[in-house]
């Protein structure tokens, strides 16, 4: 039976009890064995159980990408790399929601700061869970009042942003998580850099936790190492260390080496595009319209003065990392231009210095 229709039966039976006062005995055994039952946490049952309260229209992919984080228990995450507005929140939130009903509730959420409050009314208005948004405000009282791990003081999940999990990572690595749901993960990629500070420190601090969903719809942009970082994210063990992941998929023939980056990566990444989808959930086509800039003579001369401004030696309006890059391009202020555009053209897919062996593979995930 299709996943769709296993959970249409469940709705069914939901509207059913509450539109009909009277049952049958029969009836009213076979709803309570219906809405109570237990089943297996990776199965289309379980699932259904967990969403007799929810208030969300699923499409097939979403359920399909929920199955897929909770399928084996011995996992320690997966990645679910939709493509953007496929809905990767309403994923986690449907596997949130499964470890919500299996009473398995020490649930963490990590998200940037714009997003918080984003994630707190979705939670609320579609799963009916009620989470807490933790700060430095909200956890300085609460460390005050309880003197306790304000982490461990919430009757829902926990909400927080990257700066602050990191700032607290030993509140976090001191609790036994039963998930940690890590949103806009591709900010994670480079963790095998040690300039990236955030990325290592959470993932010291998330080491021990056995179950961990990232989501980002950018799992790849310039180099294959970035998968290798999202990966280590939930277990270095699946690839060992950078030079035997380099040795592996790095070195090979382009088509051999696709072939066992897929078969190494199934386990643990699931993507949809929208092209697999619209048969279901349509999107408007899009088209860009390009106007050709020629900058005036006044123009260029303010360009020539910005420029002119930025290499004076006694600069103080700017940081001095900051600076340099800001004279590089005051040297040329073109590439200023060329820079934007390369940047444009890598969120649509097809910059030119990407290597065309890497935006095929990102695409076949």
């Amino acid at each position: 039976m299709p996943t769709y229709a296993r959970l249409s039966g469940i709705a069914f039976a939901r509207n059913h009890l509450m539109t009909q006062h009277l049952l049958t005995p029969h009836q009213s055994q076979y709803y309570a064995w219906l809405l109570t039952r237990r089943a297996a946490g990776d199965t289309v049952e379980s699932l259904a159980s967990t969403l007799v309260d929810s208030q969300i229209d699923l499409n097939p992919h979403q359920v399909e990408a929920a199955l897929f984080a909770c399928k084996n228990p011995l996992a320690r995450g997966v990645i679910l790399a939709d493509e953007v507005g496929l809905g990767k929140t309403i994923e986690a939130g449907l596997v949130i929601s499964q470890r919500w009903a299996e009473r398995r509730r020490r649930i963490l959420i990590i998200v940037p700061a714009n997003l918080r409050k984003q994630w707190h009314q979705e939670l609320q208005d579609k799963f009916s869970l009620q989470s807490l948004i933790l700060e430095t405000k909200s956890y300085n009282a609460i460390r005050k009042q309880e003197r306790q791990n304000p982490f461990l003081m919430s009757a829902g999940p926990v909400i927080c942003s990257y700066q602050f999990a990191k700032a607290k990572a030993d509140d976090i690595e001191d609790i036994d998580w039963d998930l940690v749901v890590l949103d806009e993960a591709h900010r994670l990629r480079n963790v095998y850099k040690t300039s990236n500070v955030i990325a290592r420190t959470l993932k010291e601090a998330l080491a021990r936790v056995h179950s961990k969903v990232l989501l980002t719809a950018t799992p790849l942009q310039n180099s294959l190492l970035e998968l290798y970082g999202l990966v280590s994210m939930i277990d270095d063990r699946v690839f060992g260390d950078i030079d035997s992941f380099r040795s592996q998929f790095a070195a090979q023939g382009k088509g051999q080496a696709f072939n066992s980056l897929r078969d190494r990566l199934a386990p643990v990444c699931k993507r949809t595009l929208r092209r697999q989808v619209q048969q279901y959930a349509p999107y408007t086509t899009r088209k860009a319209i390009v106007q050709e800039f020629t900058p005036s003579s006044e123009e260029q001369e303010l360009s020539s003065l910005v420029a002119d401004y930025l290499r004076r030696p006694n600069l103080k309006a700017l940081p001095q990392g900051q600076r340099q890059q800001d004279r590089r391009h005051s040297r040329r202020p073109d590439r200023a231009l060329q820079g934007t555009w390369r940047s444009h053209d890598r969120h649509r897919g097809g910059s030119r210095r990407h290597q065309p062996s890497v935006l095929l593979l990102g695409h076949q995930l």
